[in-house]
């Protein structure tokens, strides 16, 4: 039983149970029949507490829980970005909330969806979209497949992908499921992909083609991007762009005009749909011509009847996701479109590079920054040269101390003691100098008193845990 219905049983008492819950309207003799012996009560342990105290409970538990609503999160678009509201009000007009996939009076939505997949295609320059994909990782396997089928298609068979060591960490994962194994090109010393390598990797017969993050890990944009799509084109492989860090692009440049064929997107972190708490997620796939074949079935299409659905494509993948995929998360990435606007998404690719930059100058003084390059939507620092022995863990938990959410640490893997940070788009001036003055504190606080930051967080429910006990021997009730 969870701590949590735990303590609403806690502080209920043994007096006579007071609410009120209504005897079934269904017939007792063919019950039996209706639900399993097995599952039948004749005592229903409902706590006695009164409904003031259980909501003051709960309440109480949510001012606990951090959120963007609440204060910053240093890693933004990765965990949780700002959801404008309105976003949430369209979502749930009646619509859209009193209507099922089956039904036949749905074409409204159908045309969301088409018109929707337009737009993606505008945005990165794709000519065919499928938004059945649950998630970015889902999407990322997706992706590989229809890169597999095309292969099989034209009855070549290519076993391996080129992935750079400052990927996304879902890249490899996604590839391997897909089937295929991995080439991992290490980064240059600007944090960019070596060509001398990619080019002895793409002589190797069995590739189909290189799996890029761009910007990557790093919050570095590869400046030979147009060079490694070339190469890896002119070895008859395809190029794969993972759309996860597409903020800063936004309006400025598209995957498919680099030379990309297949894109993956991640609506939560672009395009503002909530996905804290492990979901829901969406990530459409997009393609060049030659793989529209290729997408996931159903796919919708514009008739002079109107928006239909097609099926029965003997090259398609299949299907991947139950109906149309999450509709929710695709309604609001539509409405925050529409609300924007070119202009507007433009502008979200602008603010999301100078708020990066900004923050990255302010901490460059106290802290050390591996890469030392202008940076798109993210950065990332090190805990090298921090005073006193003082590790990123030791920052991350101090950082709980001032109201503010700890950034990914230890990620990317090719930086000792990394700290990534993106303050998104969303952040005003004052919140983004608030986080600087937080972290120049704390760098304060190592040097002077190490021991602080070391032994923290102290103003927190739960105190530093042993986390190499917590991993090994983790308690999971009470």
């Amino acid at each position: 039983m969870s701590s949590n219905i735990q303590l609403i049983f806690e502080k209920g008492n043994n007096a006579e149970q007071q609410n009120y819950v209504p005897k079934m309207d269904i017939d007792e003799i063919n019950l039996d029949k209706i639900i399993p012996e097995k599952l039948l009560r004749n005592e229903l342990p409902i706590p006695n507490v009164p409904e003031i105290d259980i909501v003051r409970h709960f309440i109480k538990l949510s001012n606990k829980t951090y959120g963007v609503d609440t204060g910053i999160y240093p890693l933004g678009s990765c965990t949780m970005k700002y959801n404008p509201k309105i976003n949430e009000n369209i979502v749930r007009l009646l619509g859209f909330t009193n209507i099922h996939p089956l039904q036949e009076e749905n074409e409204g939505s159908l045309e969301l969806l088409y018109h929707f997949s337009i737009l993606l295609g505008e945005i990165t320059g794709m000519d065919g979209f499928t938004l059945q994909p649950a998630a970015g990782a889902h999407g990322e396997l997706v992706g590989l497949l229809i890169m597999k089928k095309y292969f099989e298609n034209k009855q070549t068979k290519k076993q391996k992908i080129i992935i750079p060591d400052s990927a996304h960490g879902t890249n490899p994962a996604s590839a391997r499921m897909a089937g295929f194994s991995i080439i991992e090109l290490q980064s240059n010393k600007q944090g960019e992909v070596p060509l001398d390598q990619l080019k002895f990797a793409m002589q190797d017969g069995d590739v189909a083609g290189i799996m890029l993050t761009n910007p990557n890990t790093l919050g570095v944009f590869d400046r030979q991007i147009k060079e490694i799509t070339r190469i890896v084109h002119e070895h008859g492989g395809l190029c794969y762009y993972d759309g996860a860090n597409l903020n800063p692009m936004l309006g400025i440049c598209r995957p498919r005009d680099m030379g990309f064929d297949i894109i993956h997107l991640n609506l939560h972190k672009t395009f503002s749909t909530p996905h804290g708490g492990g979901g829901p997620g969406s990530g459409p796939i997009g393609v060049v011509t030659e793989l529209i074949p290729f997408l996931p079935e159903p796919c919708l299409i514009s008739t002079k009847l109107g928006v239909v659905c097609r099926e029965n494509n003997d090259k398609s993948i299949g299907r991947v996701k139950a109906f149309w995929g999450n509709f929710g998360v695709i309604v609001r990435a539509y409405a925050y479109i529409l609300a924007l606007g070119a202009e507007g998404l433009r502008k979200v690719g602008q603010i999301a590079v100078l708020n990066a930059n900004y923050v990255r100058v302010l901490l460059q003084v106290n802290y050390d920054l591996p890469y030392n390059r202008i940076c798109q939507h993210e950065f990332v620092i090190s805990d090298r040269n921090m005073p006193n022995e003082v590790s990123t863990d030791d920052i991350a938990k101090r950082i709980l101390d001032y109201g503010i959410y700890a950034p990914t640490i230890y990620f990317p893997l090719i930086i000792s003691g990394a700290m990534m940070i993106e303050p998104t788009e969303t952040e005003s001036k004052q919140s983004l100098e608030y986080f600087v003055e937080v972290m120049n504190k704390i760098y304060e606080e190592a040097k002077q008193d190490p021991e602080i930051l070391k032994k923290a967080p102290h103003n927190m429910p739960v105190k530093r845990l042993d986390a190499v006990l917590a991993a090994r021997n983790p308690i999971l009730h009470d």
